[in-house]
């Protein structure tokens, strides 16, 4: 795995982690169903581009891409309808529609290693990882 493709996987990791975790809160809230769900808009915004960043990167593997696409593209409709235009069994189906291809996008570029990669030591594979 090359710097710039372990960058991308983990940044899809950290993404993935980071809605689970606005999941978390959405789903932890006292409040009805039927009640605005209030996210934080600048934590989404930040999110936002750091997917859209991702994207950008993942130009080199088209399946990526397309799981990035949809993350981006759910991501968006929640970002125009938050903050509290959106109940939170909307908020919970939009914030799964980020994460399921977030996990996809992830397990692709884990599956991404290379025939190369696979005949190196893991002295060679951990050099070429720190960028030795």
């Amino acid at each position: 795995m090359n710097s710039e493709h372990s960058r991308l996987y983990y940044s899809c990791i950290f993404l993935h982690v980071s809605f689970q975790a606005v999941l978390g809160t959405v789903e932890s809230s006292s409040k009805g169903e039927d009640t605005p769900c209030w996210l934080d808009a600048r934590l989404l915004e930040m999110l936002s581009g750091e997917l859209q960043r991702c994207r950008g990167d993942a130009a080199p593997w088209p399946e990526v891409c397309q799981a990035l696409d949809t993350a981006t593209y759910h991501c968006g409709l929640l970002m125009a309808q938050c903050p509290a235009a959106v109940n939170r069994q909307l908020c919970r189906h939009h914030l799964e529609a980020i994460m399921v291809p977030l996990k996809e996008a992830s397990k692709r570029l884990s599956n991404k290693a290379g025939p190369a990669a696979s005949h190196r030591s893991a002295g060679q594979r951990l050099r070429g990882w720190l960028g030795w």
